[in-house]
């Protein structure tokens, strides 16, 4: 983004004045730690370094020292090579490996199923991938292409992957986005026991109308009403949390619940007793 566009986004952010002038300085000229990088949104797709980083953070407190990322939907790539990048810092960060994997047809979006699928928006064809241009530009994401109902089921078996920490789930389909959520019914030698989660399609205008009974969002209504002991629920309060500006990402971030995961209730918490403080 050029610095005029840079200026017009700036205008229409919440974000108070210090802190814009802060983003488009850091933006130009790198004086920022990756975590502020993060929470100012100077750094491009902020949402997938945030939960990468949270599920780095994790996994060092269970001991494990690599993890997994995958991104359901990679279309022309540019979130794929975000995670990339994504993936180097929260390693210098934290000093855990992160793996990534990308799953795609490769062709573009197949014909939506019926209304769920939201064809007002999606269309068969969207989204196609130029393959070998991606794959010249990757350095270490490892792309699963065709369909997800073909790949996803003998993931697990074919890749043993280190734990999966984070999930981009960016099909737009309803349809898709169903088979995509059995990533989270893997061995949990496999799972992290609380995946972090980005929902893409899920915000928009009214003339976009997303809901709870269409789209991705149907279908996480629908993974929650099969699964007891698996429960995919969005972050309470984070736009509030640490003081943060509130950015659109924040409603999107979702974390996965392994409830019988065997590491679920292991201690991971810095919590401290306050001193009660003195009368005034």
């Amino acid at each position: 983004m050029g610095m005029i566009g840079e200026l017009t986004r700036s205008f229409r952010s919440p974000m108070p004045a210090h802190l814009v002038v802060l983003r488009m300085l850091d933006t130009k000229l790198g004086l920022l730690s990756y975590p502020a990088k993060l929470g100012l949104g100077s750094i491009a797709r902020p949402q997938y370094g945030h939960c990468l980083l949270h599920a780095a953070k994790l996994a060092a407190k269970l001991g494990r020292k690599r993890i997994s990322a995958i991104e359901f939907g990679v279309a022309g790539g540019n979130g794929l090579v975000a995670l990339e990048m994504h993936a180097e810092q929260v390693t210098r960060t934290t000093g855990v490996e992160v793996d990534i994997y990308g799953f795609d047809t490769g062709q573009g979006m197949p014909p939506p199923a019926d209304w769920r699928d939201l064809p007002y928006l999606f269309q068969e064809g969207s989204f196609r991938m130029d393959v070998d241009k991606l794959k010249a530009r990757l350095r270490k994401a490892k792309l699963i292409l065709g369909p997800v109902e073909s790949t996803v089921d003998s993931f697990f078996e074919r890749e043993n992957p280190a734990p999966v920490g984070f999930v981009v789930f960016d099909l737009d389909y309803y349809s898709a986005t169903t088979v995509a959520l059995k990533i989270l019914e893997g061995p949990h030698g496999n799972l992290l026991p609380r995946v972090a989660c980005y929902v893409d399609d899920m915000v928009g205008d009214l003339d976009w109308a997303y809901s709870e009974f269409t789209g991705e969002l149907l279908a996480i209504r629908e993974f929650n009403e099969k699964h007891n002991h698996i429960k995919v629920a969005p972050v309470q309060g984070m736009r509030f949390f640490a003081d943060r500006v509130p950015m659109q990402w924040h409603e999107q971030i979702f974390c996965a619940h392994l409830f019988t995961h065997p590491d679920y209730g292991r201690p991971v918490a810095d919590f401290t007793q306050l001193p009660l403080e003195q009368a005034r």
